[in-house]
């Protein structure tokens, strides 16, 4: 799929990022350079907690008429927080892009911060926090990072109860005005517009004003731990390892080595696991890999009884690629992450984020990059990566 791609660093430090694209759809978003990784441990979830508070309202607009701009339009309007980034995005037709543009921009400068807003949007991250940890499986995710990371990569990016109940107002407006500034800020469109008309918007609505984020330290380390709980069913486990960071040259030999063992039905755990000995009906993994944190995952959900029978294959499959892989498997992976990365282009909304995170790496013009980047990895390169020397797992199972 060729693209017509576009970058542009204004006088202010704000990037714009474009696709161009036929359909009349455009996908938009606002991001700004701070996320989970950026947070201190004593204020974890404040950048999540700001994302909410963006769609409560601006002096000009409350939460009802930010909505109904966008849906009135046709268009849905949501927002996300990552470890790299805070995003608040819209999908609509592409006539509206002033409209997206509007909106999104007001939210982004001129938050009001409601004092009773942000209470009742306490509360509502706490009915959150609960239902990460009453979720089996978004539960064992945030334990899976904590037994990989300490420090603010150790925490769930909601943040705890505690961190939750420390955030004020006052705080809350003093990160606003230390992180959301233009050098901070990315504006990404894909989709039936005009550069051009994306780069005035920004140029006319956004100001000088400079900032520098955060950057924590964390360390790495590995853990394995199970939980018992009463009321579920099901063990829902998840294997993962450390893998080399975006910035190595590695780093696509361990997306390889993440699809081989997980990536779909076709994958070698899901054969061992479900088709061959019936042990569980989810197999499930991929890779999260950035240029300070990386590691592969693999997701399980099975009987309590069948959880160091899955962990033992687990490991013994490792042992196999890392003696057996050929080179014919190591082509067909690449051919089907390569297929799976075209896909994912289809959609304005998903390669909007695609290009979200790719600059958030560095350059968004790298996105366009990756089928060449893969069919450079070499199978020894796999094999040294499935010869694992540390690895966590968390399983959370039935009392």
């Amino acid at each position: 799929m060729k693209s017509e791609f576009k970058r542009k660093v204004l006088k202010n430090g704000m990037t714009i990022i474009f696709e161009k694209r036929d359909v009349p759809v455009v996908s938009v978003a606002f991001a700004v350079r701070y996320g989970g990784i950026n947070e201190d441990v004593s204020e974890k979830g404040i950048a999540h907690f700001i994302e909410h508070m963006f769609y409560k309202g601006t002096p000009t607009r409350n939460s009802k008429q930010i909505a109904e701009a966008i849906e009135k339009k046709g268009g849905d309007l949501n927002g996300f927080t990552s470890e790299l980034m805070t995003a608040y995005w819209c999908k609509m037709p592409s006539k509206h892009l002033n409209v997206a543009l509007d909106v999104l921009g007001d939210m982004i400068k001129n938050p009001k911060f409601d004092a009773k807003e942000l209470e009742k949007e306490r509360k509502v991250i706490f009915e959150e926090i609960k239902m990460y940890k009453d979720n089996p499986r978004l539960h064992v995710f945030d334990e899976i990072q904590k037994s990989m990371y300490n420090g603010t990569m150790g925490m769930s990016l909601i943040g705890t109860t505690e961190t939750m109940e420390k955030i004020d107002r006052e705080k809350m407006i003093e990160k606003f005005k230390e992180i959301y500034t233009p050098n901070n800020l990315v504006l990404c469109v894909v989709g039936d517009a005009d550069f051009n008309e994306i780069v005035g918007f920004a140029e006319k609505n956004f100001g000088n004003e400079e900032s520098k984020v955060p950057h924590q330290k964390f360390g790495t380390k590995n853990e394995s731990k199970i939980e018992k709980r009463k009321g579920v069913d099901q063990a829902n486990l998840v294997f993962a390892y450390h893998v080399p960071l975006s910035k190595d040259k590695k780093s696509e030999a361990a997306k390889v080595l993440a699809t081989i063992m997980a990536g779909g039905m076709s994958s070698r755990l899901f054969s061992e696991i479900r088709e061959k000995r019936n042990l569980a009906y989810a197999v499930k993994g991929d890779s999260m890999i950035a240029k300070d944190f990386a590691y592969n995952f693999i997701y399980v959900g099975t009987m309590k009884e069948n959880v160091e029978q899955v962990k033992k294959l687990i490991l013994e499959e490792f042992e196999k690629v890392a003696k057996d892989l050929g080179e014919k498997e190591v082509e067909e992976i690449k051919s089907q992450l390569i297929g799976n990365y075209h896909i994912s282009m289809e959609d304005s909304q998903t390669q909007m984020v695609n290009l979200l995170f790719y600059e958030f790496e560095g350059n968004a013009k790298d996105f366009y990059d990756f089928e060449k980047n893969i069919k450079t990895v070499k199978l020894e390169d796999v094999k040294e990566l499935a010869k694992l020397k540390n690895y966590s797992f968390f399983a959370l199972v039935p009392e």
